[in-house]
């Protein structure tokens, strides 16, 4: 599938397309877990805010009501012990470390009054007098001596006392740290299974750009026929194959008609030209009069019979490759048809045929004006050639729908049987004919360019009959 002198794998474009596909996918997860952290984050904090409100509330309550005296600092002590059991955010079954909270209670000067908690109390109250005299509001503090900081609120009791209550930050900072490390391996496996899935289909799907590309390097002058490999999915890839192979089919086409007509324009020239050239030898070798003049007249009648050979050949392989340019205009067919019908008529009486236009409406097309006139000029003119004396022509124009028809119908011998199925390929000529057999063929290749169609049959007389059938408003060629 893959070729053997594609790209290293690190330079390949599947793997730059994989790399920023999963860069952009790695940032946008980190985002939403940066802004879910925070959240996380706050939320447990409040969470601890609201129990150690609640906590010191209970606390100041038992100091309260209970009397001063040596039974007062014991009661307290163990109310305080027992709120440091109910730690928000400790591990079902975990007892709690000996510094995860601490109580302390100062009198109106700042002084202490009970302290519950790990080590001594005086680096707590060097943190909690200056800094947070007037804060009733949840704070942190970060106490020497330890590594963990504490959340601590306070509460007023009415003896003018004041209760601290401190919590220590180890279990919040846990469950960030867990799920940090969680969200890391998650955020890995994702990356890196992302990059895989978008790696795999950006590799298969350039793999298929990849052979389209190799195959049409393989296309050379020399051979057409080779084709992309398509595909049966109708995906954007898909469209491209087959749009390459509609590209080299024409082009095959193309290629094919230019050797064909160059082959036959080698072969068709080969007489008129040595005809010329033995008319001039002849007008060379002969004496001053009639016998030279006629020679000259000769070549010219043969080189005008050769431009115009050209000329139809070089526009029925134009329009073959449908190359064939159009200069389209406005035509009023009925009456170009009437004068070439006057045109051709004394001709035609003076072989002793008889030519005879119907048409009851005036009928308006687009198309070459040009190329139109040469078409119904290269059907008169074969009737002219193959018919006989005291035949007839008819020619009828008319519309049908959306269509415009016209036919032309001799009562002569009509197509002969191994003609009729061929009569408007190139080179194909009846018996006794001395064209080229390229009249029919530009009647064909000129009604395809406008969009139409012609079609040839003998009619019930045994007459030759064409029919030529245009849209309404033709010009649907090439430009």
């Amino acid at each position: 599938m893959f070729s053997a002198e594609a790209r290293p794998l690190l330079h390949s474009a599947a793997w730059r397309i994989s790399a920023w596909a999963a860069l952009a996918y790695a940032l946008g997860t980190l985002i939403v877990f940066v802004s879910l952290h925070l959240y996380v984050a706050s939320d447990i904090e409040r969470r601890d805010d609201a129990w150690l409100t609640g906590e010191v509330e209970v606390l100041g309550d038992v100091a309260e009501r209970t009397p001063k005296g040596a039974l007062y600092q014991r009661v307290v002590e163990e109310v305080a012990e027992l709120a440091s059991h109910e730690v928000p955010n400790r591990v079902a079954g975990e007892s709690a470390p000996k510094d995860a909270v601490f109580f302390l209670e100062t009198d109106t000067q700042g002084k202490l009054v009970i302290w519950v908690g790990p080590g001594k109390s005086d680096p707590f109250l060097d943190q909690l007098r200056p800094s947070h005299a007037g804060n009733d509001a949840p704070f942190t503090i970060q106490t020497m001596g330890f590594s963990l900081p504490y959340r601590v609120v306070r509460t007023h009791i009415d003896d003018g006392s004041t209760i601290y209550l401190g919590l220590s930050d180890r279990d919040q900072l846990r469950v960030l740290h867990m799920f940090r490390l969680r969200f890391a391996l998650l955020w890995g496996l994702l990356v890196l299974f992302g990059f895989a899935i978008v790696f795999a289909t950006t590799r298969r799907m350039l793999g298929r750009v990849l052979s389209i590309s190799e195959a049409a390097a393989r296309i050379d002058q020399n051979d057409l026929s080779a084709r992309v490999p398509a595909s049966l999915r109708k995906d954007e890839i898909g469209q491209l194959a087959q749009t390459l192979n509609r590209m080299l089919d024409r082009i095959e086409a193309a290629m094919h008609q230019l050797h064909t007509i160059t082959g036959a324009l080698a072969h068709d020239l080969r007489s008129p030209l040595t005809a010329v050239r033995g008319n001039l030898e002849l007008s060379l070798t002969a004496a001053e009069g009639a016998t030279r003049q006629e020679a000259i007249i000769v070549c010219m009648e043969e080189l005008d019979r050769l431009v115009d050979f050209l000329n139809t050949a070089l526009d029925v392989a134009e329009a073959k490759a449908d190359a064939l340019r159009l200069n389209r205009e406005p035509i009023e067919l009925d009456q170009m048809l009437r004068s070439m019908a006057e045109l051709y008529e004394p001709s035609m009486n003076e072989r002793g045929l008889t030519l005879r236009l119907e048409c009851t409406e005036p009928i308006q097309i687009t198309g070459d004006l040009a190329l139109l006139h040469r078409l119904f000029a290269n059907l008169l003119n074969n009737e002219m050639v193959h018919l006989s004396t005291g035949h007839a022509v008819t020619m009828r124009l008319w519309r049908e729908g959306q269509l415009v028809r016209f036919s032309m119908e001799d009562n002569g011998a009509g197509f002969a049987a191994d003609v009729l199925e061929r009569v408007f390929e190139q080179r194909v000529r009846g018996a006794g004919s001395k064209g080229h057999g390229l009249g029919l063929a530009f009647v064909d290749a000129v009604a395809r360019a406008h969009g139409g169609t012609v079609h040839a049959a003998n009619g019930r007389s045994g007459g030759a009959r064409i029919l030529f059938t245009l849209p309404a408003q033709s010009g649907q060629g090439t430009d």
